[in-house]
């Protein structure tokens, strides 16, 4: 693959001033001295998705480069291109198109979230890790002063937290990132079963407060009840752990406790159906209609299946 040379964004001031703009340059790296990012939060799967763009990796080479930057031990560690770099190993290649740009770890660290965020397919638990490795490098990154000075600032725009800043780069609010990150407390095995939607992410921010020794208990307690636990049973096993009476025996009755059985009603607000009827049609005589025609859609749609 020939070399080619994409300009780094300087801004309009430096191009109007006439300061020269900094080309960087397409290379082609083995394989061999692409390193993985330390700790990248990412797993890089042998899925559908992996094998199609191994396929079209073979077919067609790395489209978009990489992202890397020089190691101390040698060759290169990777900042954006993981699966690039899987794809070609699948491929049968041996090098890859790569960027080398030399930045520091919390840069590279906020860049490698960043690039990744908008992947598909994102695992809980690998959303919640690159959270918080992109919050503790903005925090080292701009000097940050500790939780107490910011709730103690006179400046309400001072308050402005690391983490609402990583929620506006990712279009959440700032206790969506705290809540994601709590997810980091939990042990291994509870991740696990956050991912594998075992356990529903608003219980598991509440049990994510729970100690390593409790969320161990909380394992055994799942495993005899064949169950896993409501919002509402983690909240009271969070309470009860934050006074210290979760135990044994309070985390079994609470587990015990047969949950309720979701509410399937569906409510429409008459302002809404209005708009379909005429004014003279009494809320008897919509509800009477609307059942006809779901009636009607229904024997329509089971003639279809039987074709």
């Amino acid at each position: 693959m020939a070399e080619t040379t994409t300009p780094k964004k300087r801004g309009r001031k430096a191009a109007a001033a006439g300061q020269p703009v900094k080309q960087e340059v397409v290379v082609m790296v083995p394989l061999a001295e692409l390193h993985p990012f330390p700790d990248h939060p990412f797993q890089v799967r042998d899925d559908e998705s992996m094998r199609e763009t191994a396929a079209s990796v073979k077919e067609n080479g790395v489209i978009i480069p990489g992202l890397v930057r020089p190691r101390e031990e040698g060759g290169y560690e990777i900042i954006a291109g993981h699966r690039r770099k899987h794809a070609c190993e699948l491929a049968g290649l041996t090098a890859m198109p790569v960027i080398v740009r030399d930045m520091d770890r919390d840069s590279a660290t906020v860049v490698m979230v960043d690039s990744n965020l908008q992947r598909e397919s994102i695992l809980p638990s690998e959303r919640a890790k690159a959270y918080k490795m992109k919050l503790d490098a903005i925090k080292r990154r701009a000097g940050r002063p500790s939780k107490d000075e910011q709730e103690n600032a006179p400046n309400v725009s001072a308050n402005f937290r690391s983490d609402d800043e990583v929620g506006q780069d990712a279009g959440v609010s700032g206790d969506t990132i705290r809540n994601y990150i709590a997810l980091t407390q939990l042990v291994p095995e509870l991740q696990k079963m956050v991912d594998d939607k075992k356990i529903a992410l608003t219980p598991a921010y509440q049990l994510a407060a729970l100690t390593p020794k409790e969320q161990a208990l909380l394992l055994e307690t799942i495993d005899s009840e064949q169950a896993t636990p409501s919002l509402s049973q983690a909240q009271r096993m969070k309470k009860l752990s934050q006074s210290g009476e979760l135990n044994e025996d309070t985390m079994l009755q609470i587990m015990a406790e047969q949950k309720k059985p979701e509410r399937t009603d569906i409510t429409l607000p008459g302002e809404k159906l209005r708009k379909y009827f005429p004014r003279s049609y009494t809320p008897m005589q919509i509800e009477t209609t609307i059942f006809k025609l779901l009636d009607a859609w229904q024997r329509k749609r089971q003639r279809e299946q039987s074709r």
